[in-house]
């Protein structure tokens, strides 16, 4: 009965263990699914085998058998990757651990042990089973995304069921299968050998709590070791590193370089279209006719030299009588006009339209001009805010856009000149919006 409720219970625990795994593995799908671009394969099944002998590091001077034996063990275990340093496995072992020359229990003259000779043990492992951490020390590599090299050292619990045959000359005794708690601890490690697929090497040593496990009952527990070779196989799709592989140095390696190189073409893209968007500017504000109206603005170009003609470079038809003064005398009533003007011109937000309500005060400078024959100087002006191509631009197209209305309105365009200096020669601070208001504007010089 006792018997089955420890086999009970240590089913109960693995199936405990594995739930959790499994949990957790689902929490972490969750969590890479939000944050993370990059999936990993986390499971892995591995197969291995190789010697067993009594003879550990730990040895004292006193041993139940002075001679080992080495037998052969195999095994296998199902893994989880945890983290890319941390990972538990679930594995088994089975085989058979012997000595020779048992010790009997008294020592020389100079107080070393006497062994028997003609003397040994045979233990059968008939199953084990263990729950261990595996925690990767390094993981050396950082020009390839697939490790090389992952040393390792592992520890856990598991319980085992074995049995052991003690004989000296022909007398032999038998103990019957028995199970008992061990703990496995090892170091080793692993060589990426494929993709998703490792060699595995590693040493062993199983410390059994129980003194019996030699079929000889002294005062301390028995261990054992078991070095080993095997592979290991990750689970899931091909395209998927394996966590415990994947060298994140060798990443951002590659990551960097990639985005370098993204970096580098898109600066070049944008040098070619600043160079374009340059050409076009020179080109759209060029004057090819020389009729004061820009390309841009000019719906009839080639017009004759000396044409007199509109807001829109198109000659006009019944042109009004120039009259030269010898002496240009601006009033302040003039300048009132002109002032008026300024305070109620208006654009379209980031273009060179001009909006409606500016038309009454603007045609009352087109009929000051017509009148009195000045000439007028327009400046246009922005703030800092956007690249200063970008202002030089929509100033000048703004200066451009009040001639050709004043042009429209009657006004001489050989005698009105239009400049734009961008953010160049601010008023005010651009550190505050009323500042930044008061640079943007287009000034007005009668003369």
């Amino acid at each position: 009965m006792k018997l089955k409720i420890t086999k009970s219970a240590l089913l109960i625990a693995l199936v405990g263990i594995s739930g959790s795994v499994m949990a957790q593995e689902m929490s972490s799908s969750t969590e890479g699914t939000r944050f993370s671009t990059q999936p990993f394969r986390t499971w892995s099944i591995g197969v291995h085998a190789g010697v067993t002998s009594p003879r550990t590091l730990f040895d004292g001077k006193f041993r139940d058998f002075q001679t080992t034996k080495e037998s052969l063990g195999y095994g296998g275990y199902i893994k989880k990757q945890l983290l890319p340093s941390l990972g538990i496995q679930a594995e088994f072992l089975a085989g058979k651990v012997q000595g020779l020359r048992a010790w009997t229990g008294a020592t020389d003259a100079n107080g070393n042990p006497t062994y028997l000779t003609g003397s040994g043990y045979e233990s059968r492992i008939e199953w084990s089973g263990a729950v261990t951490a595996v925690y990767n020390i390094a993981n050396i590599n950082i020009n390839n995304e697939n490790a090389v090299l992952i040393p390792y050292v592992k520890a856990g619990a598991g319980y085992m069921s074995s049995n052991a045959t003690t004989y000296a000359g022909s007398t032999s005794n038998y103990q019957g299968y028995d199970q008992r708690w061990y703990i496995p601890t090892g170091i080793g490690f692993k060589l990426g050998v494929a993709k998703g697929i490792n060699l595995d090497l590693g040493y062993d040593v199983n410390f059994v709590k129980s003194s019996t496990f030699d079929g000889v009952n002294r005062a301390t527990n028995d261990k054992f070791t078991y070095a080993h070779a095997g592979l290991e196989f990750a689970l899931g799709s091909k395209s998927k590193p394996q966590l415990q592989n994947h060298s994140s140095l060798a990443t951002l390696r590659i990551q960097s370089k990639e985005e370098s190189e993204a970096l580098r073409r898109a600066l070049s893209t944008a040098e070619q279209n600043a160079q374009r968007d340059r050409d076009q500017y020179a080109k759209d504000m060029g004057d090819d006719d020389n009729d004061g109206v820009a390309n841009k603005f000019d719906k009839c170009p080639g017009t004759p030299a000396n044409t007199v003609v509109d807001g829109s470079g198109c000659p006009i038809k019944v042109q009004r009588e120039v009259v030269k003064e010898t002496k240009v005398v601006v009033t302040e009533a003039d300048r009132k006009v002109v002032d008026e003007a300024i305070k109620n011109l208006e654009f379209d937000l980031g273009k060179s339209t001009i909006r409606s309500k500016s038309y009454a005060t603007l045609n009352r400078v087109a009929a000051l001009l017509v009148e009195k024959n000045f000439s007028l100087k327009l400046a246009g002006h922005t703030d800092i805010t956007g690249s200063r191509e970008l202002n030089l631009r929509l100033s000048k197209e703004r200066a451009e856009s009040v001639k050709a209305y004043l042009v429209s309105q009657g006004a001489n365009a050989s005698r009105i000149e239009a400049t734009g200096y961008g953010p160049d020669q601010p008023i005010a601070t651009n550190k505050t919006a009323a500042g930044r208001q008061q640079n943007r504007r287009v000034e007005f010089t009668l003369f």
